[in-house]
């Protein structure tokens, strides 16, 4: 039996879905919509704590609307006038949905399959309690201290309570192994968000093996946790933070597949790709890792000959797409050993290549890596031997809902199979409606925030199984930083605000008005043509009449 003195509401009776109820509270002052609401059944005998969200919330008894018409006279006059108290007047029905008593040895929720009886008194569920139960952590009690165990991730707080009241932790080791997709309309607070689990991953709890795909060079301020005590261990251990732009990515030739290099030529005829496919496979069963685009046109002309129109109008295109562009060599390639390792955040700063570049340096690094997962697994020998995490901003660049793009193939084969290799993936997105369902899907933890877009919701719906419809309703309303997290990480769905991070933020909006003030006055300093030539600097205007 729960204490009067915690009771927030009584049990009416059962709402419309077989999973609800509804019950009656005197105030909304103290219950809003996503709290988490606890009563005491008999479950084979012993009592259990059961937990509920509460979803809706209406007003069944209030002020009288004529009253009220008048917006001059405010509710306390009304009040007054019927000589009743604001606060007694109203009354609220909530419905709620059971979540289920947690299973210390399941480790996770278990539905009772019983609704409350009418009369059940009900309390707010207890900070500590939904710090250990709310995430999947895998506690043995319904109480445990989360802030003790490693490998965890504090993101933020529940959304209904005080500043850090119920803090969250979420187990690093699921999303980083099942996958995480972050999708929030712009200036949501996703890059924000994305910074913040960076940061919890490169602590000495954790130390993980990073890498970022960064195509608008949004994270340049991740290098200030090098320093900083929060990230430093007892062993001396400190994160590393490595840098990678343009001018270090290199793609050797020989890596490309057939099917990257004709994404890349210009609209090859048939003859054309039978006569390159037939060459480039001949030069890929050779022992040589170093060939270039003159070797590759020597073993077509040595099989088609040196006078075939085709192979001629094919080394054109090949020169213009493959030799001339820098992020091709015929020996270079980017050393994996220097990007991943543990403890270490490698960030690729893609912002000055074009789409096309920023998709095949993905290709082959992800094709590589995975390649490198695959036999450390199969015990043979490996440039990687740990486990690795990638994340990928603007997501849908890299696997798109259109097909278009020689990256996606390797990131579904990575978000379907890399579980069991040891390489998670994390995609974030403005635009979930724009990413591949088959790579969505695959994300075992979301974390959603603002989606105003008809079709970006619809996308999560269909392709996020843990949020329930009581859950998704919240996305329009969220503000930024604010965040609904779900999925395998957790054991159900839960509102945040999301932590402030310890690095500054580097992806914020520009300060526009000020910035145009800045260009303004400096301009107006600047001399006029006019002024110029009285110092004898401008341009000439001819002898002119000084009548």
């Amino acid at each position: 039996m729960a204490d009067r003195s915690n009771v927030v509401g009584t049990v009416a009776g059962p709402g419309d879905d077989p999973n609800e109820f509804v019950f009656v509270t005197p105030s909304d002052k103290s219950i809003k919509t996503g709290e988490f609401i606890t009563y005491t059944v008999s479950v084979e005998g012993e009592p259990r704590s059961v937990f509920a969200r509460v979803t809706n919330r209406e007003l069944i008894r209030g002020l009288p609307e004529g009253f009220l018409a008048d917006p001059e006279v405010g509710p306390e006059t009304v009040a007054a006038t019927l000589g009743v108290s604001t606060d007694d007047t109203e009354l609220y029905r909530l419905t709620a949905t059971v979540i289920g008593y947690y299973d210390t040895n399941m480790t996770t929720f278990a539905n009772p399959r019983q609704l409350p009886d009418p009369g059940t008194p009900l309390s707010i569920a207890p900070h500590q309690q939904l710090e250990t139960v709310l995430p999947n952590l895998g506690c043995e009690t319904d109480s445990t201290d989360v802030t003790t165990l490693d490998g965890v991730a504090h993101v933020g707080w529940l959304l209904n309570r005080p500043a850090e009241a119920t803090n969250l932790y979420i187990p690093i080791e699921e999303f980083a192994s099942t996958h995480l997709a972050i999708l929030a309309s712009t200036g949501s607070g996703k890059s924000y968000t994305a910074s913040v689990l960076i940061e919890e991953m490169m602590r000495p709890s954790s130390r993980a093996s990073l890498l970022v795909f960064d195509p608008h060079g949004e994270y340049d301020t991740l290098a200030e946790m090098q320093g900083e005590e929060a990230f430093q261990g007892e062993d001396g251990y400190e994160p590393e933070i490595e840098y990678y732009d343009p001018e270090r990515l290199r793609v050797r030739i020989s890596e490309l597949e057939i099917g990257d290099v004709m994404a890349i030529l210009d609209n090859p005829s048939n003859r054309m790709q039978e006569r390159l496919s037939t060459a480039w496979q001949a030069m890929q069963r050779q022992e040589s890792r170093t060939w270039g685009i003159d070797e590759l046109i020597g073993e077509m002309e040595r099989i088609y000959g040196d006078d075939d129109a085709s192979v001629g109008a094919l080394e054109w295109r090949l020169r213009r797409s493959i030799e001339r562009n820098d992020l091709f060599h015929p020996e270079e390639n980017v050393p994996l050993d220097e990007i991943v390792d543990p403890g270490q955040c490698t960030v690729l700063q893609m912002d000055t290549l074009d789409r096309r570049d920023q998709q095949l340096i993905t290709t082959v690094l992800l094709r590589r890596m995975y390649r490198e997962r695959l036999d450390d697994v199969r015990d043979r020998d490996s440039d990687i031997e740990h486990p690795i995490f990638a994340l990928f901003e603007e997501g849908h660049r890299f696997a798109p809902a259109s097909g278009e793009a020689p990256s996606l193939g390797i990131m579904r084969t990575i978000t379907s199979e890399g579980r069991k290799f040891g390489f998670g993936l994390g995609i974030i997105s403005q635009r979930p409606s724009k990413i591949d369902q088959d790579v969505l899907s695959q994300c075992g933890t979301q974390i959603s925030m603002q989606i105003k877009n008809p079709n970006d919701q619809d996308a999560i719906k269909n392709s996020v199984e843990a949020a329930g419809e009581d859950v998704l309703r919240e996305l329009p309303g969220l503000t930024p930083g604010q965040a609904v997290v779900s999925g395998d990480a957790m054991n159900t769905p839960a509102l945040i605000q999301v932590r402030q991070r310890r690095t500054p933020h580097g992806a914020g909006s520009r300060p526009v008005i000020e910035e145009w003030r800045e260009a303004y006055d400096e301009r107006q300093r600047e001399p006029t043509q006019s002024e110029s030539a009285d110092f004898g600097e401008g341009d000439s205007t001819g002898v002119q009449s000084l009548d």
